[in-house]
């Protein structure tokens, strides 16, 4: 990934969505031939000058400091997601950009949590979205997993490239397209990560919509949000979901999807509970 022109595209593309109104700013009464905020404009919110502005937008700043990132970050009205974005594109938040990317492994503790979740599906998802390790409900619920080849346990080959996703997502486009905001923020930690550039690379050339989602540079962070799902034995199922980044290893999260108490989603996962149930359990 070429850190300039990422750099430079993100800054375009955060000045591009954003009214003049928006930013606080009054109209001057010129004509703008391009939507959003123009570099000067800018420049003036985050206090700095139009030509240093220019070279940060081109990569050509050098690293600036976590002040000046900070400003544009107002400037720009960004969220939490995308602050984080921003760093790791100017190498200040203490990525490695060139130590070689080991494998990920899950701590035997932290497997023994997901196991003792027996009640909701939970998986442990990873960096470029593999997926680590799932419960028996996640993979009832989603996919199988564990029956996949390792290369293809991914939530974004699920997601963007399975028949199978878009037939139980009953909001495909938008789980899809926030899962190509996760692939971006991993690509900012990351950017000599190869085997995410793979990925990138077969996803591009597999799904239709991926190329316009990527440039639009949305970045997500892994947080908590609503799922909606269409399974083909127990019907819909909603469930608001949770990520807790793991301590120790900041590219690990815990997954749980959970159900509103006396909920028909709640009905239709305990259905499914009992279905799935191994034959001594449910003796």
């Amino acid at each position: 990934m070429d850190r300039r022109s990422e750099i430079a595209d993100f800054l375009r593309s955060r000045r591009a969505r954003l009214s003049p109104g928006e930013a606080g700013l009054p109209d001057d009464g010129r004509v703008r031939r391009v939507p959003g905020l123009r570099r000067d404009e800018v420049a003036r919110l985050a206090s700095m000058s139009v030509e240093y502005y220019t070279r940060l937008e081109q990569g050509r700043a050098g690293n600036p400091s976590p002040e000046i990132i900070e400003a544009l970050a107002e400037a720009l009205r960004l969220d939490r997601s995308e602050r984080d974005h921003l760093q790791d594109l100017f190498g200040r938040r203490g990525t490695s950009r060139r130590a070689p990317i080991a494998a990920q492994r899950v701590r035997p503790g932290l497997l023994l949590t997901l196991q003792s979740l027996e009640s909701v599906p939970a998986f442990i998802i990873g960096r470029r979205t593999d997926v680590l390790a799932a419960n028996r409900l996640a993979r009832a619920v989603l996919t199988d997993f564990e029956a996949l080849p390792a290369k293809r346990r991914n939530l974004a080959r699920f997601y963007l490239l399975d028949p199978a996703a878009k037939a139980i997502a009953l909001d495909w486009e938008r789980m899809a397209r926030d899962t190509v905001a996760m692939l971006r923020f991993d690509a900012g930690r990351h950017p000599d990560d190869r085997q995410l550039a793979e990925l990138l690379a077969e996803l591009e050339a597999a799904c239709p919509e991926f190329g316009e989602w990527w440039n639009d540079h949305q970045v997500l962070r892994r947080t908590n949000g609503t799922k909606r799902y269409a399974h083909p034995v127990v019907g819909e199922m909603e469930f608001q979901y949770e990520a807790f980044e793991m301590p120790g290893d900041p590219d690990q999260y815990l997954c749980v999807y959970n159900v509103e108490p006396g909920s028909a989603s709640a009905e239709a996962l305990r259905l499914l509970d009992s279905w799935t149930a191994p034959a001594a359990q449910r003796r």
